[in-house]
């Protein structure tokens, strides 16, 4: 039950909405004898599953750029567009980052990225950003 938390949490805290699966992941950690490679897997699929939805949001999102209610005008879609491009598919290793990160999942599904890359540059981003917090809270556990 443990790992299945987690996997939900770290899968809605890479959606839009807000969640911080690093204090439920170091938590778990300080207060649970837990597998720590399991941990990693359950948070890493996850989040990258999360992504992965925000990818497939930002294939369909722009069919509905001329409604009124649409949060990104024309001017933004073509400034994401050209930042994207400025910094170029790369930028994915980044998707890990609190307030950009989401955003850029869904910019490289707006953007067709192909998705056999979209999925190895974000997993390799997350996995680590996972792997830098189990070291964390080995560390901190330690020390207190």
């Amino acid at each position: 039950m443990l790992y299945i938390t987690l996997f939900f949490n770290a899968f809605v805290s890479a959606t839009l909405l807000p969640s911080s699966s690093e204090v439920v992941l170091a938590t778990m950690i300080s207060q649970a004898k837990a597998n720590l490679w399991l941990l990693w897997l359950a948070a890493t699929s996850g989040n990258v599953l999360g992504s992965c939805v925000n990818y497939w949001l930002g294939t369909h999102v722009l069919r509905f750029k001329h409604k009124k209610w649409f949060p990104v005008s024309e001017q933004g879609i073509v400034k994401a567009q050209s930042q994207f491009k400025k910094y170029g598919v790369y930028s994915l290793l980044f998707a890990w980052l609190p307030i950009i990160g989401d955003p850029l999942t869904v910019i490289g599904g707006i953007f067709k990225v192909r998705f056999s890359v979209f999925l190895l540059l974000v997993t390799l981003g997350k996995g680590v950003r996972y792997l830098v917090v189990i070291a964390l809270a080995i560390g901190l556990d330690k020390i207190i």
